[in-house]
């Protein structure tokens, strides 16, 4: 097992709240998380058909049988949500702090029924898939960031040492024929895997719901379900625009990111480390591949990503705005391996708005130096983790 970030902080909400969720995309490592952390639980998987019966049909029952134990994991919660409600009487009678820890793999449905039965009794923490850090801290990080793009971060393939074009394309049938088919019942799966490639070719675009919908024969309401059916599901995540109007005249809509860059190669038809390279959305998936890392740094701190984009109808932007602490960081992610003078100048533009410090904000790169310059600091992909110190 590769050890993860959030273990700290599950391990110290398991001692404030009687329930723990993990949410995340499948193959994260929410199960080998659980049961690490708590070892001496009973562990009990819903995708089991005769559990998840059970659990339906008498879950009153169910959980009594765990009663007298140290603990139990459910894992893939989703299965049955209507559990939910029956899990809240339970840790009522029995106020066991970390007695019960939920896995899941959709947000929206587990975020949806947790609110309606379990607020104020339940820790909610989210896991996707390695960060940039966790991998540097067990060597296990690519030496270029073209290998990272291809490669992606899903811990199987690390930890079974499996070839990440042939795991992708087995990870998107799955996920296609037994996540999407719950979620949603869409009766052509085909046109839904044309618009999963059709984002996977927008990355780092703004969503445009009207161009989606053309190119894949579907009409707008469509595409947003389908987005949504994406972002549920840990697929995508929509980057939203930050609110700080300076001149009224703002972009709105968000832009649409893959928490996963392995994930968008595959995708993409990339099947080789040489095409990340030449390929035309290289610059877009370095972005993602960056954005998404400062979102699991959030997570891993069992804090809610503030994470925004900033362009005005002028064609200014800057790539990403990080609010913490009562500050805004401004980031200019570029993919080359060299810094051009000219890539300071929408970190300037933004304090000169926002009115903050000169040398406020950062671009990262995919080279290796860190360099203090007058109007930022440049560091390294590798290095990320270091804005948040």
């Amino acid at each position: 097992m590769i050890p993860r970030n959030l273990k700290l902080k599950c391990e110290q909400l398991a001692k404030q709240y009687p329930v723990i969720a993990l949410l995340g995309p499948r193959q994260s490592g929410k199960t080998t998380l659980a049961m690490s952390v708590f070892s001496e639980h009973e562990y009990v998987t819903l995708e089991d058909l005769d559990i998840r019966e059970f659990a339906k049909t008498d879950p009153r029952r169910f959980l009594k049988t765990f009663q007298n134990r140290k603990g139990v994991i459910l894992d893939e919660i989703q299965h049955v949500p209507d559990l939910l409600s029956y899990i809240q009487t339970y840790v009522d009678q029995n106020p066991v702090s970390g007695a019960i820890i939920l896995t899941g793999s959709q947000n929206f449905l587990i975020h949806q029924a947790i609110s309606q039965t379990l607020a104020g009794r339940i820790a909610i923490l989210t896991l996707l898939p390695l960060s940039i850090e966790e991998l540097n801290a067990h060597h296990l990080l690519a030496n270029s960031a073209d290998d990272l793009l291809f490669t992606g971060f899903y811990p199987r393939i690390y930890a079974k040492k499996l070839a990440p074009e042939e795991w992708y394309t087995n990870y998107v049938s799955t996920y296609v024929e037994k996540d999407v088919r719950m979620i949603k019942n869409i009766p052509d799966l085909l046109t839904f895997r044309r618009f999963l490639k059709l984002c996977a070719g927008r990355i780092g675009q703004p969503v445009n719901f009207s161009s989606l919908g053309n190119d894949c024969g579907i009409d707008q309401r469509t595409v947003k379900s389908w987005l949504s059916i994406l972002e549920m599901s840990y697929i995508i995540f929509l980057l939203p625009p930050h609110f700080e109007n300076f001149s009224k005249r703002l972009v709105k809509m968000p832009k649409i990111y893959f928490y996963d860059p392995g994930l968008a190669c595959s995708l993409l038809g990339i099947d080789s480390v040489e095409q990340v390279k030449s390929h035309y959305l290289r610059g877009g998936l370095f972005e993602s591949m960056i954005i998404s890392d400062f979102i699991k740094q959030k997570y891993n701190a069992g804090v809610l990503p503030r994470i925004y984009f900033w362009r005005d109808k002028h064609g200014h932007e800057v790539d990403c705005i990080i609010e913490q602490k009562n500050q805004r960081i401004p980031i200019e992610i570029k993919s080359g391996q060299t810094i051009s003078s000219d890539y300071f100048d929408a970190l300037s533009y933004w304090n000169t708005l926002a009115k903050a410090p000169t040398s406020s904000g950062y671009i990262v790169y995919s080279g290796e130096e860190k360099q203090e310059r007058e109007k930022g600091t440049v560091i390294s992909w590798k290095k990320i983790s270091s804005i948040f110190e």
